[in-house]
């Protein structure tokens, strides 16, 4: 884009529910990947007449504690809807949502990019049911025809509304990546994009760079990756820069996204909230949220991702890309301070290093999660207190975490019982290096003569020949001693 314009973003996040039923009935929720078309559905999810709907408690409970941990203020009194809309995926013609009177609003998530710290303001936080999922069929001939799912209507469905504050791709990916983060912490949503059960809708305009009046905005609908959702906004801010440069007027409408064409593509005009005709759900009561409820799902929260980054950089002096990694999940986050909780003298970037490095390198080959490593906090503390104690070196570690991953044990008897013991004394390291230099005279010549890149090749002779055993500190001491001798 080009300095111009100015863009302004808004996202509406829709986040399935970890329950075990859906939202408004007692059909079980199921993975959409592999359950067959069509199983998990009631005369309710069906959109029967005659049939009533119960709010599901522990959806509402997923909601608060979303809410909560947004910041948001928790309505004591909120309101279902009946949002009217007929489309093949929508069983009963309409979807019962939430609209006057939301669960939650004026909430808050700010979360790290390139620029430091950005505050996205959370308008509201709302429940509602999921919509059946479609399968279109194309034939070869230019006909068509799609198949429903029941299975995904009725699935509990958190939206969550922000405000227009995010003006690049860059920013709206680090939201996207800072919300799933949060969700997957507080263990309401698994953040499988792949699996459909989290999906994005963005609000798109453009407006002059000193115009404080927003443009005319457009929303995209049903964007089910980071990448198509990159894309589209990506596309189009180019395609009303492109308008707007060209004297002409940005439409207000609701737009699809072709994966294919890499385009996005009119659906309809922009609706307006009296097109659904609104209005309260008559056979649901007004949803009441007692103050002892709030109270407790409060005092249940998680530290959230972004404060546990701040954290990690602060106290532990990390990286931003260290911190960034390790608060990625909640299970690793708590495997990394865990780690530190077992060592007499924690050293957080040591920790940091060898979870970020070796143990994510060995979970990445058997792939296996970390909690499902065989190495717990306490058996790698003490691992790591071997190396701070000087009695392994770093490849000897290497190699005792490889078997503690592999077969289990505690570290210092795999020590002891392989011989991986460091070799610090000089006596012994000394009849190393000169057994070494007596067996290569040619390089111990080339490298008196001038040839100082040798010494790195030396050093790698001694390592090789205690079996990566020895001291390399001590070792380069030794070696710059024999090899400066003239005789």
């Amino acid at each position: 884009m080009k300095t111009g314009y100015t863009a302004d973003i808004g996202l509406e996040v829709h986040a399935e529910l970890q329950t075990h039923s859906k939202m408004f009935c007692a059909c079980p929720v199921v993975d959409l990947t592999r359950a067959e078309p069509n199983t998990a559905v009631c005369p309710v999810c069906a959109g029967l007449p005659g049939t009533l709907p119960v709010v599901n408690a522990a959806a509402v409970d997923a909601a608060l504690t979303v809410a909560l941990s947004l910041d948001c203020t928790i309505a004591a009194t909120s309101v279902f809807a009946r949002k009217n809309y007929f489309y093949p995926d929508l069983p009963k013609g309409y979807q019962i949502s939430q609209y006057e009177l939301p669960l939650a609003e004026s909430g808050l998530l700010p979360v790290h990019t390139a620029e430091g710290w950005l505050e996205i303001h959370i308008r509201r936080v709302h429940l509602e049911e999921d919509t059946a999922k479609l399968t279109h069929i194309y034939e070869t001939d230019g006909s068509g025809y799609s198949l429903a799912d029941l299975n995904r209507a009725g699935i509990p469905l958190l939206e969550i509304v922000s405000e227009p504050d995010m003006h690049t791709i860059e920013q709206v990916q680090a939201y996207t990546r800072g919300l799933r983060r949060l969700l997957q912490y507080l263990g309401v949503n698994a953040g499988e994009l792949e699996k459909g059960v989290m999906r994005f809708e963005a609000n798109v305009s453009l407006r002059p760079v000193r115009s404080e009046t927003l443009g005319t905005r457009v929303e995209i609908k049903n964007l089910n990756s980071f990448r198509a959702m990159t894309a589209a906004i990506t596309y189009e801010l180019e395609r009303q820069e492109a308008v707007l440069n060209s004297g002409g007027i940005v439409a207000q409408q609701t737009l699809g996204w072709d994966e294919a064409e890499a385009k996005t593509f009119s659906q309809r005009s922009k609706e307006e909230a009296h097109d659904y005709r609104y209005f309260p759900e008559p056979d649901l009561p007004p949803l009441v949220v007692a103050e002892s409820q709030i109270d407790e799902l409060q005092a249940g929260l998680p530290e959230r991702p972004d404060r546990r980054f701040r954290r990690f950089t602060t106290d532990f002096g990390l990286e931003d890309y260290q911190a960034d990694l390790l608060t990625g999940e909640k299970a690793i986050a708590d495997f990394f301070e865990n780690t530190l909780a077992h060592m007499n003298a924690p050293e957080p970037h040591l920790a940091a290093n060898w979870i970020l490095g070796e143990l994510f390198g060995l979970l990445n080959t058997s792939g296996d999660l970390i909690d499902e490593t065989p190495v717990s906090p306490a058996s790698l503390a003490q691992l790591l207190a071997l190396l701070q104690t000087g009695e392994i070196n770093a490849a000897s570690a290497k190699a005792v975490l490889a078997e503690m991953y592999a077969a289990g044990g505690k570290p210092a008897e795999i020590v002891q019982d392989s011989g991986l013991g460091q070799i610090s004394d000089p006596v012994s390291l000394s009849k190393v290096i000169t057994e070494v230099m007596a067996q290569n005279p040619q390089e111990v010549q080339s490298y008196r003569q001038g040839k100082a890149a040798l010494r790195s090749w030396f050093f790698g002779q001694v390592m090789k020949a205690t079996g990566g055993r020895a001291d390399p500190q001590v070792v380069q001491h030794l070696l710059d001693a024999h090899l400066s001798k003239t005789s």
